[in-house]
């Protein structure tokens, strides 16, 4: 079948994906004292410790912008990112009892560490919000574009969890590496600095990074009141939907083995 195939199949299970991502969100919390509020308090603490080292001992620019809603705004996003790749990347070994058993797109278990995590980030969204309103943020009609920039973010985050969930049904040791490289992907993304930091004649190399421009823009539209980079957010645009499609033939091409493996 083709990807337009596959994805109208699966529109007829969409009731069983919003099932089972709502289970991944309880199961994820389940006897924990703070329960959803993880969701607020991881990004939140890490912006504290950012801000306590990049702002205070290190004094990394942040363009005029107070360094806390600074790295907040990047934070919010990247962890959306983040968890939902780090969770989506196992998404098809935890459930193998289910896989060889039960016919249905394999795609749901990967898609639904997605929508688990992007629960997550409407909770700490929302205190990116109270953030806003706490400094005096502009809004401006930039804001409009905010849900552009979480679709691009969730096709690349689904063809990168298609691609590795897939692949480490057969080498376990992927989600190893795909958890270091995101460590080390943030490091390379404009969540600690801004893009400004970055030398000009290199900035086309590391935009070419998709979550740059798309974390960028975050900042960009929501604490600076400027508009995208648009050639750059264009080629994160570009880069995106052909993640999203190598990775979604990859794991279809696959998906018929998962069972003899597992």
């Amino acid at each position: 079948m083709s990807i337009i195939e596959n994805i109208r199949e699966l529109m007829r299970y969409r009731e069983l994906l919003i099932m089972w991502s709502a289970r991944t969100v309880k199961v994820r919390y389940k006897q924990t004292l703070l329960g959803i509020l993880w969701a607020i308090f991881r990004p939140f603490a890490t912006m504290v410790v950012f801000t306590v080292i990049f702002s205070k001992f290190f004094s990394v620019p942040s363009e005029g912008i107070p360094y806390p809603i600074f790295s907040y705004s990047a934070l919010v996003p990247w962890m959306f990112f983040a968890t939902s790749i780090t969770t989506g990347v196992a998404s098809i070994v935890n459930n193998m009892g289910i896989v060889t058993k039960i016919y249905f797109p394999r795609e749901i278990f990967p898609l639904s560490s997605i929508g688990a995590a992007f629960v997550d980030f409407l909770v700490s969204f929302v205190i990116l919000i109270i953030m806003m309103i706490f400094y005096r943020v502009t809004m401006t009609v930039w804001l409009l574009l905010v849900p552009l920039l979480i679709l691009m973010q969730v096709i690349l985050a689904v063809g990168i969890s298609l691609f590795a969930s897939a692949a480490n049904v057969f080498y376990r040791d992927v989600r190893f590496i795909f958890e270091l490289g995101i460590q080390l992907w943030m490091y390379l993304s404009p969540v600690i600095y801004s893009v400004e930091a970055v030398p000009q004649k290199f900035i086309w190399l590391y935009m070419a990074n998709p979550m740059a421009p798309i974390i960028d823009s975050y900042r960009r539209i929501l604490v600076a009141g400027q508009p995208p980079q648009w050639q750059f957010l264009g080629m994160a645009a570009g880069v995106s939907l052909l993640v999203f499609l190598l990775g979604y033939s990859y794991f279809k091409r696959m998906e018929a083995k998962f069972a003899d493996i597992i």
